[in-house]
C-alpha cells in the first residue's frame, strides 16, 4: 500500500469570480487513520526475545467493542451559508429555554422538523454561517514571537470578537463614496459605518466533531477544516486551499487519545448552462449599457465647441529647468506673445508667470536648477483671409532668467524665445538665452556687488517686436554675451470642428493648417539662408581687407 503524502501548505488562497457566490459547492471528505496507541503487542519474553507477534497488531477497542464503518469516514457536499447543525446544537436548541434571540428560535424549529424526518443528514462535518455567534480565535490571535509560552494579550482577545459589518447592514450614507471624495458633513450614522476602511465581509466555517465514538457534542472536540470569505467584490477566500492534486489535510487530535483524520476539500460548484451563461452576456451587456449612459449624464450633452472657422489652442505646459548660468538662485519670468491679427484669449487668461526661486545643483560640468513649475494656457485663431499672400503666425513663448543674491537684489541672466509648437502632441523645448552686455571692468564689477545690469526695455525685442512696422529691423551696436538654456515641456491640444466636418469649411480649415505648419519650416529656412547671406558678406570683408598681392585675379588666396 502506498504511503499516504500529506499537504502541509494550510495557508489561504485567494479567487475571484463573477458568478454568484450561491453557486458555490464544497465537498468534504473526512476519514478516520488511526489511534496513537494504535499498538499494542505482548512482551518479547512471551514468546521470543526479538519477536512480535502479528496477531496483536489490533485497533484498540471501544466501550461497546464496536465502531461502525460509517463513524470512521463521512462525505458531504456543502452550499454556501449551508446550516448543517453540529450534536452540540442539536442538544442545546431541543431545550426552549435556552433559546434567547429570534435565531435561536428558528434553529429550535428547524432541528424539531430534523427530528421528525428522520435526523439530520451529518455526523461529525457541520457548518458555522455568518449569522452564528462563532469566532475563531487561532485566526485572529496570531503569535507575535516563536515562543511556546506566549499568550494572547487582553485586547488582542477582545479584538477578535469584533466582526466585520456585513454588506446587507451598512447604511446608505457609505455610497456616497463612489461619487464624492471628501464629505464635508458627515452624519453620525456615515461616521459610524465608515470609520474603518474595510471591504465588509461574510464567513463560513466548515467544521468538524473530533470527539469518541457515542461522545460527540463537546466544544473541546471541535475543529476548523475551512474556513471561506467572500467581499462584495466577488473575492472567496478559501483557507486551506481546496485540496485539487495535492494530497489530504491531517488533523491530530490532543489528549490521552491521540487519534489521527484526513480530510479533502474540493469545489464541485456545477458548471452555468449555455443558456444561462448567454442570459448572462446579456445582463452584463445591458448592465454596461445602462453605466454608460449614466456616465454620459454626468457629462452632459453640451460639449463645448469651437465657433465654425475657429482653430482653439490649448497648452499644459512646464518650465522643467535651467542650467548653465553664471550665478545661483534662479527663477523665470515668461509670458506668451500672441500675434495682434486672428489671436485672441479668454479675459479671464493669464499669459504670463513666475517660478520660483531654486538653488542650482551641480550635474556634470553645469549648474542645473529643477524647478518643474506648471502653467496653463488657451487662445483661439480665426482665420477670413484666405489668399496665399497671408502667411498665419504662430504664438511665441517668451522668457527671461534672472538670479537673487543675498541682499534680495537680482540681476539679469539671460532672454530667450522659442515660437510654440504647430503639431499637437508633447514637446521638449530647449531655449537658448543671451543677455546684453557692457564693455569694461567697471561694468561686471557693479553687476557683481550691486546687482545691476543691462535690461531690455520691452522683452519682445529678443524676436521681432510686435510694434515694429519696418522692412529691416537693426540690432547694429547690441552687444551680448550667450549664457545658459531653459528647458520646457508643453503638451499642445488642438481643437476645430474643421477635424470632424467634411465640408468646405474643412477644406479651407485645412489649408490654413497646413500653412501653420509649413510656417515654422519657412521661418527655419529664412534663418539658414540668412546665415549664409551674413557668412559671405563676412568673408567678402575679409578679402577687401588683405593686401592685393595676397590675392589672385579669381579671388582666392595665393599661397
Amino acid at each position: 500500500m502506498a504511503e499516504t503524502v500529506w499537504s502541509t501548505d494550510t495557508g489561504e488562497a485567494v479567487y475571484r469570480s463573477r458568478d454568484p457566490v450561491r453557486n458555490l459547492r464544497l465537498r468534504v471528505h473526512l476519514q478516520r487513520i488511526t489511534s496513537s496507541n494504535f499498538l499494542h503487542y505482548q512482551p518479547a519474553a512471551e514468546l521470543r526475545k526479538d519477536l512480535i507477534d502479528l496477531a496483536t497488531f489490533r485497533p484498540q477497542p471501544t466501550a461497546s467493542g464496536h465502531r461502525p464503518e460509517e463513524d470512521e469516514e463521512e462525505e458531504i457536499v456543502i452550499g454556501w451559508q449551508e446550516k448543517l447543525f453540529s450534536q452540540f446544537e442539536v442538544d442545546l436548541y431541543q431545550n426552549e429555554t435556552a433559546c434567547q434571540s429570534p435565531l435561536d428560535y428558528q434553529y429550535r424549529q428547524e432541528i424539531l422538523k430534523l427530528e421528525n424526518s428522520g435526523g439530520k443528514k451529518n455526523r461529525r462535518i457541520f457548518t458555522y454561517t455568518d449569522s452564528d455567534r462563532y469566532t475563531n480565535l487561532e485566526e485572529h490571535c496570531q503569535r507575535m514571537t516563536t515562543a511556546a509560552s506566549e499568550v494572547p494579550s487582553f485586547l488582542v482577545e477582545r479584538m477578535a470578537n469584533v466582526r466585520r459589518r456585513r454588506q446587507d447592514r451598512r447604511g446608505m450614507e457609505g455610497g456616497i463614496l463612489k461619487s464624492r471624495i471628501v464629505t464635508w458633513e458627515p452624519s453620525e450614522e456615515f461616521v459610524r459605518n465608515n470609520h474603518v476602511i474595510n471591504t465588509p465581509l461574510q464567513t463560513m466555517h466548515i467544521m468538524a466533531d473530533l470527539g469518541p465514538y457515542k461522545k460527540l457534542g463537546y466544544k473541546k472536540y471541535e475543529h476548523v477544516l475551512c474556513t471561506l470569505k467572500v467581499d462584495s467584490n466577488g473575492v472567496i477566500t478559501v483557507k486551506p486551499d481546496f485540496t485539487g492534486l495535492k494530497g489530504p489535510y491531517r488533523i491530530e487530535t490532543e489528549g490521552e487519545k491521540q487519534e489521527l483524520w484526513k480530510y479533502t476539500i474540493d469545489n464541485v460548484s456545477p458548471h452555468a448552462q449555455p443558456e444561462e451563461e448567454e442570459r448572462e452576456r446579456r445582463v452584463f451587456k445591458d448592465l454596461y449599457g445602462r453605466h454608460k449612459e449614466y456616465l454620459s449624464s454626468l457629462v452632459g450633452t453640451d460639449f463645448e465647441m469651437t465657433v465654425p472657422g475657429a482653430l482653439r489652442l490649448f497648452v499644459n505646459g512646464e518650465v522643467v529647468s535651467a542650467q548653465g548660468y553664471e550665478y545661483d538662485n534662479l527663477y523665470v519670468h515668461f509670458f506668451v506673445e500672441l500675434p495682434t491679427a486672428h489671436w485672441s484669449s479668454p479675459a479671464f487668461q493669464q499669459l504670463s508667470g513666475v517660478t520660483q526661486t531654486c538653488t542650482t545643483k551641480s550635474l556634470g560640468m553645469d549648474k542645473v536648477a529643477h524647478f518643474s513649475y506648471p502653467f496653463t494656457f488657451e487662445a483661439f485663431f480665426l482665420h477670413e483671409d484666405e489668399s496665399s499672400d497671408a502667411l498665419p503666425e504662430w504664438p511665441v513663448l517668451y522668457c527671461e532668467v534672472l538670479s537673487l543674491d543675498f541682499w534680495q537684489r537680482y540681476r539679469v541672466e539671460g532672454y530667450g524665445a522659442v515660437v510654440l509648437p504647430a503639431t499637437p502632441g508633447s514637446h521638449t523645448l530647449t531655449v537658448s538665452t543671451w543677455r546684453p552686455v557692457e564693455l569694461g571692468t567697471v561694468a561686471e564689477l557693479r553687476r557683481f556687488f550691486i546687482g545691476g545690469s543691462l535690461e531690455l526695455e520691452d522683452l519682445s525685442y529678443v524676436r521681432i517686436p510686435g510694434s515694429f512696422k519696418g522692412e529691416r529691423l537693426s540690432r547694429f551696436g547690441l552687444r551680448t554675451e550667450t549664457t545658459g538654456t531653459v528647458t520646457f515641456r508643453l503638451h499642445c491640444l488642438q481643437q476645430s470642428r474643421a477635424f470632424m466636418e467634411s465640408s468646405s469649411l474643412r477644406k479651407r480649415m485645412r489649408s490654413v493648417l497646413d500653412r501653420l505648419e509649413g510656417f515654422s519650416q519657412q521661418s527655419s529656412i529664412h534663418n539658414v539662408l540668412e546665415a549664409f547671406r551674413r557668412a559671405r558678406r563676412r568673408m567678402q570683408e575679409a578679402r577687401e581687407s588683405l593686401p592685393q598681392d595676397l590675392v589672385s585675379p579669381s579671388g582666392t588666396l595665393v599661397s
